[in-house]
């Protein structure tokens, strides 16, 4: 690989959580316009974070704190490989192993609101997963290659190609980024509940590697938007990707909750429908 690549996951590491804060806090801000609010400063993420690693940190097993730092190492992994201009599928499964730490992590405190929590997580894992599964193949079929850097390198064409599955891929990214209707196992708002699901024991430090390793995610999920548009140049791909990226706050402030079960049909039904019959018109479209 080239000096190049290796720059860019060295940028993903040092300033990827520095992006995905500024979105978070972007957000925030957009939320509370949305809810005639003023909203907390644009930094209040960071701010959020630097308390926490102040505080003290309640630890009820080791493991806890094992599990939330491998949550954190493999969310790091999973974006090194993306902007490294690697396998894309690669990328995607450390991205589900850091998502199974996590929920380790909050099993490992046995409190009854972290294990439904963490059992709530799973079950939007199997929502989801076929989805992105489903994008990497997708992607795959139209430039040759699992590569980031042959996808980037790909017809302008591809977001046609992959209209089903790009309409899939945002219908599952309002998970990824716990908004409503489904912030089933946690939220980064305020506005559900006050207890948080899967984070709720959780503080300090500990909850601070949280916070960051979403920041991380945040940066990754952006990456993915933009595949779709790569080859139309970084002018114009970049832009769609964050209008399509805070479109996502629209849904968060317009929808009510779900329960699970309705979770799981509706994507696995938009899975079926947008991303496997994409898949099988493919051959058509070349």
């Amino acid at each position: 690989m080239s000096a190049q690549s290796w720059m860019f996951a060295l940028a993903f590491v040092i300033f990827g959580p520095v992006l995905g804060a500024l979105l978070a806090g972007v957000d925030r801000r957009l939320t509370a316009r949305m809810q005639s609010r003023r909203g907390p400063p644009l930094l209040q993420p960071v701010y959020d974070v630097l308390k926490l690693l102040e505080k003290d940190t309640l630890v009820v097993t080791d493991l806890q704190t094992l599990y939330l730092w491998g949550f954190l190492l493999f969310m790091v992994i999973s974006g090194a490989i993306f902007f490294h201009g690697g396998d894309l599928l690669l990328s995607l499964f450390a991205l589900t192993v850091s998502g199974i730490l996590l929920c380790l992590a909050a099993y490992a405190t046995n409190s009854p609101y972290s294990n439904i929590g963490s059992s709530r997580e799973l079950l939007l894992m199997m929502a989801y997963e076929p989805m992105l599964i489903l994008t990497a193949l997708g992607f795959f079929l139209v430039a040759g290659s699992f590569r980031v850097t042959d996808i980037l390198a790909g017809s302008p064409w591809q977001v046609l190609q992959l209209f089903g599955i790009f309409l899939g891929f945002l219908f599952i990214l309002t998970i990824k980024l716990r908004k409503s209707p489904f912030d089933l196992s946690a939220s980064h708002h305020g506005h559900q509940e006050l207890v948080k699901g899967i984070t709720t024991d959780f503080s300090g430090h500990d909850l601070a590697l949280v916070e960051i390793a979403h920041w991380y995610e945040n940066t990754i999920l952006l990456g993915w938007l933009y595949l779709f548009f790569a080859p139309f140049g970084w002018m114009w791909a970049l832009p769609l990707a964050l209008v399509l990226f805070f479109a996502e706050v629209l849904v968060d402030n317009t929808h009510a909750r779900l329960t699970w079960m309705t979770t799981l049909k509706i994507t696995w039904w938009v899975t079926g429908t947008l991303g496997v019959t994409n898949l099988l018109l493919l051959p058509l479209m070349n």
